[in-house]
């Protein structure tokens, strides 16, 4: 019965991915990005809309899952959707022996293929860059070093890890196992430290699943969004479902590398258009060092929203708050039009 309801669910979301429109597109495909074989995905209704690229989370956690509940994105924007080494389909393609190297520089360089790549398929001589989560640690070197390439950042679930200097988040979560009452989980992230720039990747993985599974909000949005949308993609078959997962684990490894970035040390002048849009109650990546990182950026035009009600995963569990937030503030400076819903 549980499969029967899959595959209906299925269907029905498949129809609702159709893009008919005769200025629309899409398609997705194998590319040859850094050596290996690279999936891309470039969905949209209008090719004249302005072109996103997304720099996924995770690591190793495609978006391709959440495009049901993007669908109207698409409507305004043209999105480019790349499943990064180690991750989705890229991942499936290679297996853990064809990933080649996993560092965040190797991911740096394939982000800058595949902006060219996209620049020369679609015509367009700028990117708009919407970075989520741990895509944001690539995202804002992207934009950071090359506003010739993209129109302006965008950046949701944003990292702000600061070389491992602030402990915040690492002290709400044990002061959160406390009061929990939930004594060996708090025993065991006191004794991890509260310095990342020392963890491992079992440390990494294991901090952060305890902060999902602890806080009901987070948790809850795990469940019914980031679950629901991998166990009802009509662009996944089971054996694609268990690869994604297995990608994810692969990948874990990337974690702990980012865990010495400063992004203040790194820059906060920003040649192009710079936008921060959070959930107001995210624990894994908190909106106050987000919010704080904005207000010290140098920038042509910069802005910081915040998502009520939101945990991680802001734009995902509210595609339609999110939207508002880009068609309002962020695709106004890009085309210079009036912004319209």
């Amino acid at each position: 019965m549980l499969l029967t309801y899959r595959a209906l669910k299925r269907v029905s979301l498949a129809k609702k991915l159709r893009i008919t429109a005769p200025n629309g597109i899409d398609e997705g495909s194998y590319v040859r990005i850094g050596g290996i074989d690279q999936w891309i995905s470039i969905r949209g209704e209008d090719l004249s809309n302005p072109v996103v690229l997304e720099i996924h989370g995770g690591p190793g956690a495609s978006n391709l899952i959440h495009v049901p509940r993007t669908r109207a994105w698409e409507r305004h924007f043209t999105i480019v959707r790349w499943d990064m080494r180690g991750a989705g389909r890229t991942f499936a393609a290679g297996g853990p022996a064809g990933q080649g190297e996993m560092t965040l520089d190797r991911l740096y360089a394939d982000a800058l293929e595949v902006t060219e790549y996209v620049r020369a398929r679609l015509g367009v001589p700028r990117l708009l860059l919407l970075a989520n989560s741990f895509g944001t640690v690539t995202g804002l070197r992207l934009a950071r070093d090359h506003p010739e390439l993209y129109s302006a950042y965008v950046g949701t679930d944003q990292n702000i890890i600061g070389g491992g200097h602030d402990t915040s988040s690492h002290e709400a979560l044990l002061a959160r196992l406390e009061k929990g009452g939930r004594k060996k989980e708090r025993a065991r992230i006191a004794a991890m430290g509260p310095d990342r720039t020392a963890w491992g990747a079992e440390q990494w993985s294991q901090y952060a699943k305890t902060v999902v599974t602890t806080d009901p909000l987070t948790y809850d949005t795990m469940k019914t969004v980031v679950i629901r949308s991998l166990w009802f993609s009509p662009l996944h078959t089971l054996r694609g479902l268990r690869s994604y997962l297995k990608a994810m684990n692969f990948s874990e490894q990337l974690g702990p590398r980012a865990m010495t970035v400063d992004e203040r040390a790194e820059g906060t002048v920003f040649r192009l258009p710079f936008f921060v849009f959070q959930g107001d109650s995210d624990v894994l990546t908190p909106p106050e060092p987000a919010r704080r990182f904005v207000e010290d950026v140098t920038a042509p035009v910069k802005d910081f929203a915040l998502i009520e009600g939101a945990s991680h995963f802001a734009a995902f569990r509210y595609p339609d708050r999110f939207l508002d937030l880009m068609l309002s503030r962020v695709r106004p400076v890009v085309t210079g039009e009036a912004g319209t819903r």
